[in-house]
């Protein structure tokens, strides 16, 4: 049975501050605790589609039927939010971010209270997977820069103007080096600045997020730009545990020209 997304928001106010899940849930067959490889994309790509940097920590809580007895569904449910672990850990999710691990047994239900008896149940033998993430700064708000400040505050976006890329190209040009070791200097001065390196193409169709690198044949460009610049900023002996790197595709256009889509910027996550 395959996975259906459920996403929702829950507002919670403390002190002002927003707190905000995001939940999937992954459906399995009766007495069955193994997903299938369509499933373990789906379950994993939730979890990268979300902004990296909010991620504050990841609940997986498993669920039985109501059929059979207690002891049975209650490591029936372990067994099925063990999987998602297990899958999530192979795709390189982080354990130090999953948090709770929990089978919860059954769901119980009023037979009499349920039209469609089979269905209900359907739903019942479930995982769900709960994103926690963080909330948004409120009260200085997150700027666009095109070099690195003295004062920068979490989420704060810095475009490096000369990191450009050829098209379906994820090579550093001569240009795109030279302005990365005027960087790599910066950042030897300002060591609290942690950051993720975001890559960007340009000119794929709306439906097709993705560009292609045509020297790895994949589609994967945005990607690869961002890794490219990951590893010249290690060569350039910045700290790799500073820095992570993440694609973003054609989500997220300048709307200034083709060339300047075919990017990477910086965003500040830690200080």
């Amino acid at each position: 049975m395959k996975s259906i997304f459920l996403f929702f928001s829950v507002i919670f106010c403390f002190n002002c501050i927003a707190q905000e899940e995001l939940v999937q849930s992954v459906y399995f067959d009766t007495n069955k605790f193994q997903i299938d490889e369509i499933q373990s994309k789906e379950v994993v790509g939730f979890i990268k589609s979300v902004d990296s940097t909010r991620i504050e920590s990841i609940q997986i809580y498993g669920y039985t039927d109501d059929i059979g007895k207690e002891e049975y569904n209650f490591k029936l449910s372990t067994s099925r939010a063990n999987t998602i672990q297990e899958t999530l850990l192979a795709q390189g999710i982080t354990n130090k971010i999953i948090v709770t691990i929990e089978g919860k047994g059954r769901i119980l239900i009023e037979d009499d209270m349920i039209e469609n008896l089979p269905e209900k149940r359907s739903k019942n033998r479930r995982v769900d997977v709960v994103l926690n993430l963080k909330p948004l700064p409120k009260i200085v708000l997150p700027g666009f820069y095109t070099s690195i400040q003295k004062n920068h505050v979490v989420g704060d976006h810095i475009y490096l103007e000369n990191v450009l890329f050829e098209k379906g190209s994820s090579v550093l040009t001569i240009e795109a080096k030279t302005q990365l070791d005027k960087l790599a200097k910066v950042l030897m001065r300002y060591k609290n600045y942690q950051f993720e390196i975001q890559g960007h193409v340009c000119c794929t169709p709306t439906f097709q997020k993705e560009a292609i690198d045509r020297l790895t044949r994949k589609r994967n460009l945005s990607v690869n730009r961002a890794e490219a610049v990951f590893k010249y900023l290690i060569f350039k002996k910045i700290a790799k545990n500073r820095m992570t790197f993440k694609g973003y595709g054609n989500t997220v256009p300048l709307k200034k020209g083709a060339e300047y889509d075919r990017r990477v910027e910086l965003v500040i996550t830690k200080i």
